[in-house]
């Protein structure tokens, strides 16, 4: 019992360890992902760090699972490494011993992936395409912001404000420009405020201002200066995205049994089935001589993680694609898998296997 504490207790320490070293890895890819898509406009810049929560969450039962895998990998291998699995085995443990310690380590993680993987990651993942759609149906009053040069949604227009005044709702030192039939229309003002008429048309309105207005390239400009002048934003119309199966609650995937749906569940359903065979796997997986290199069974873990991994993605696009049957896609690479487990516990565990005498 002593033995086991202990390595649940190093079970634990390293799964902290790592899950730290991973939630820093997809934090930092997801942040680059939507740096580069805010830099080309099709992500708002204001969204970044609220689509970073909802990515995280969504990758969160992948993260999961491969801290379980790593950390058990870890802990037992060091046990190889430092001869006390020798103790355990002299104590007339075999190796199928750890089944049990592992299990009861894995499965509250294997519970709380199961809920992220069938609730919360498709919740994240409908909040995330909302949240998008929400802020590219704002109007072009709702994009200025202090400090920035912001374009309209149409590229006809872009706006500069220095800063807010003591006011509500208006702005010192106000630059505009526009583009209309093939004129440059260029207005500064210092200040303005936005209003509404009684049709719920806005206008921008600026005061004490000049505009110039010319075509580009060539020399003829007019200057006007004015008191007042108004510029009437257009209403963006909201648009909704089709919503994609990830998107949709669990009740709603089973309501509605299509091909594309029916992929999105398998892989639901499958993330906490992989995170437990992979729990398993790393007990043989583990073993590591003390003689040879100490990298090797890390090599072959992460194969055996790639081939797993991809598998299941192969049967959710064909699943999707209606080219293999949901049961059959589902149980298959779990199956496959086991049976790899089985003829890995032999190795270790049989003393007379034709690769032991050679």
């Amino acid at each position: 019992m002593i033995f086991l504490r202990a390595a649940q207790r190093e079970f634990t320490q390293n799964a902290v360890a790592v899950f730290v070293a991973l939630f820093a890895i997809l934090i930092s890819t997801v942040l680059i992902r939507l740096l580069g898509q805010a830099a080309g406009g099709r992500v708002p810049a204001d969204a970044v760090l609220a689509l970073i929560g909802f990515g995280a969450i969504a990758q969160m039962p992948v993260v999961l699972s491969l801290t379980v895998f790593i950390a058990i990998l870890m802990s037992l291998s060091r046990c190889y490494r430092d001869s006390e699995m020798v103790v355990w085995f002299s104590s007339g443990l075999p190796l199928t011993a750890w089944v049990r310690p592992v299990l009861r380590f894995t499965l509250p993680v294997v519970v709380l992936i199961a809920c992220l993987s069938l609730f919360v990651a498709p919740w994240a993942q409908k909040k995330s395409v909302e949240y998008k759609e929400q802020l590219n149906n704002r109007d072009d009053v709702s994009r200025v912001a202090p400090g920035l040069f912001r374009e309209s949604s149409g590229g006809e227009r872009v706006f500069f404000v220095e800063a807010l005044s003591g006011e509500e709702g208006r702005v010192r030192n106000v630059f505009a420009s526009s583009m209309q039939h093939g004129r440059l229309g260029v207005m500064v003002a210092a200040q303005g405020h936005v209003e509404s008429d009684a049709a719920g048309n806005r206008f921008v309105v600026l005061e004490h201002g000049r505009r110039y207005e010319g075509t580009p390239g060539t020399p003829s400009y007019r200057v006007m200066e004015f008191e007042k002048y108004s510029i009437r934003m257009e209403s963006k119309e909201a648009s909704t995205s089709e919503r994609q199966p990830k998107t949709l609650a669990l009740p709603a995937l089973i309501k509605n049994p299509d091909s594309r749906n029916q992929g999105e569940l398998l892989a639901r359903i499958s993330a906490p089935l992989l995170a437990t065979m992979l729990a398993l796997l790393a007990i043989p997986l583990s073993f590591v001589n003390p003689r040879a290199g100490r990298t090797n069974n890390l090599v072959l873990a992460i194969l055996v993680y790639l081939i797993y991994s991809n598998t299941l993605s192969v049967c959710q696009a064909w699943v999707g694609q209606g080219r293999l049957r949901f049961d059959v896609g589902l149980w298959a690479p779990h199956l496959i898998m086991l049976a790899a487990l089985g003829a890995l516990f032999y190795r270790r565990l049989s003393v007379f296997a034709r690769w032991r005498k050679r």
